[in-house]
């Protein structure tokens, strides 16, 4: 072999193998440093360092841990479980606002928050443009800058950052456990489908679904980023998700091919510490606070048409309005007595002026003394409006659960909610051959189910608010969610402590 031949096998060599070298430099260098983070942590718990080798870290993923949503309720009752069974497992704000939104007790001496400074990259106003992309890029920055400040014994994410999975398998050095509970699919097979046949549609605007040059590129752009999201999820040694709905689109999403793409990137994941075998999802419905809705009484309602749901474009406030504008041309007789609410937390400030926009709107359609918002409400805020409501109102297409759902059906209020995800196969079904609620799918026929139940006799409207409590106590309680979770097999992936 000549000189040449030699001189360029070595180059190749020594390109294709340094970026290898120096990351496991780097992983290890990174473990040296955590051993240090980890004792920090450890004793600023007050735990004893002869006892340091028998803790376990499970760090939850939660870039937005002090929201107030369903995945925050999520979030914290898992870790009020784990607190309570493995109890050697700015603080204070967050556990008093989980106390206040949640009703749930957290232990300040076992609970550790690792603050993140790059949140702002998985923002929404922060990717204008290629949103999946930029997200998903963000979420592993995120996570590389949580991984250097601690690296848990297990990682949990409970946001829906599936492309933090691989950070987190190389910086772990794969040992470290990934978990996740999912609430909905970054991107679903139904979304490619929606693409490829050039349909309009929330995620694909009337510029794009109107161009075949256009549709054919975002086609491509989706396929590329649904590989790679299916990769990623499938690097997960346990994963649990909120409905059925969103079982079957994550089962899908694992189970999905692309054979082209196969081809182009068999070997992206030659160097990945553990196979991708994962191939089923457990379903652990979201838990809900039951135990104090019950008590409201089922009789004396007030004529209140109740939201409960966080200001985020998604949860589509807008078609509450439009639903409360049809009720009320088609039926003035409601004017004087039917009141809108809408009680959500904002997030950011995208979230505060998705609110003003929104009572401009109220005012543009002349129902503005028919609407009160209540942002950011207490829990007990939250409480008092659910024992007063005679309605409650949802308007997301393919809401993924829907625990606001469940919980207006605890305290005894009416579901009118969208004909599509979780409300329709989970929450709002027939209870012993019974309904529980009604489902709509346009303005028109939202007024026209919210004029169906105006119309109940006192009889029929007390028995189906019964059929829905006892529905959502049987089926959706917070003792239910920890025997889930429990039940899943997360605890098998514990590090053993002998």
């Amino acid at each position: 072999m000549s000189l040449a031949v030699w001189q360029w096998t070595a180059a190749f060599l020594f390109v294709t193998t340094l970026p290898a070298l120096l990351l496991a430099l780097y992983t290890q260098h990174l473990k040296h440093e955590n051993a240090h983070r980890r004792r920090a942590v450890l004793r600023t718990l007050g735990v004893p360092d002869s006892e340091h080798a028998q803790r376990t870290l499970v760090g939850f993923f939660h870039p937005y841990c002090n929201a107030g949503g369903g995945g925050e309720r999520v979030l914290w009752t898992a870790v009020a479980l784990l607190q309570r069974t493995a109890p050697h497992v700015g603080k204070d704000e967050i556990i008093a606002k989980v106390k206040s939104r949640f009703n749930i007790v957290l232990e300040p001496r076992t609970l550790h928050f690792v603050f993140l400074s790059k949140r702002a990259l998985v923002e929404d106003a922060r990717w204008p443009h290629f949103t999946l992309l930029g997200q998903s890029v963000g979420s592993m920055i995120l996570a590389w800058e949580a991984l250097t400040k601690l690296i848990p014994d297990v990682y949990i994410d409970t946001m829906g950052y599936a492309f933090t999975f691989p950070v987190v398998r190389v910086l772990g050095a794969g040992r470290v456990p990934v978990g996740a509970y999912v609430h909905y699919p970054t991107i679903s097979t139904e979304m490619l489908a929606r693409v490829k046949a050039r349909r309009q549609g929330y995620a694909n605007a009337d510029s794009i679904s109107s161009s075949a040059a256009l549709s054919s590129a975002k086609l491509l752009y989706y396929r590329i980023f649904m590989y790679h999201y299916a990769s990623a999820l499938r690097r997960a040694s346990f994963l649990m998700v909120n409905s059925s709905w969103t079982k079957n689109h994550i089962d899908a999403i694992l189970a999905h091919t692309d054979t082209p793409l196969s081809v182009l990137h068999g070997l992206l994941y030659v160097l990945s510490p553990v196979p991708l075998l994962l191939s089923i999802a457990q379903t652990v419905y979201p838990p809900c606070e039951t135990d104090e809705l019950v008590a409201f009484p089922l009789e004396g309602r007030e004529k209140v048409l109740l939201s409960v749901a966080q200001f985020r474009p998604e949860k589509d406030h807008a078609a509450q309005l439009y639903a409360l504008f049809e009720l009320l041309k088609q039926h003035p007789e409601h004017r004087q007595t039917v009141k809108l609410v809408m009680v959500g937390g904002c997030r950011n400030n995208e979230d505060a002026a998705r609110v003003e926009s929104l009572r401009a709107l109220a005012k543009e359609l002349e129902i503005a003394a028919n609407v009160e918002f209540v942002v950011n409400a207490s829990h007990g805020d939250v409480l008092s409006w659910l024992g007063r409501a005679s309605i409650g109102l949802s308007t997301m297409v393919d809401e993924h659960f829907g625990i606001n759902v469940v919980e207006l059906m605890a305290a005894g209020v009416i579901p009118v909610a969208h004909a599509s995800g979780g409300p329709l196969n989970d929450i709002v079904v027939p209870y012993k051959s019974e309904p529980t609620g009604y489902h709509a799918t346009t303005p028109a026929t939202f007024g026209a189910a919210l004029h169906t139940v105006l119309s109940l006799s006192p009889e029929a409207e007390n028995s189906m608010r019964e059929r829905g409590r006892a529905w959502a106590v049987e089926r959706f309680s917070r003792r239910g969610f920890e025997q889930a979770w429990e039940e899943s097999g997360w605890r098998k992936w514990l590090p053993s402590q002998e």
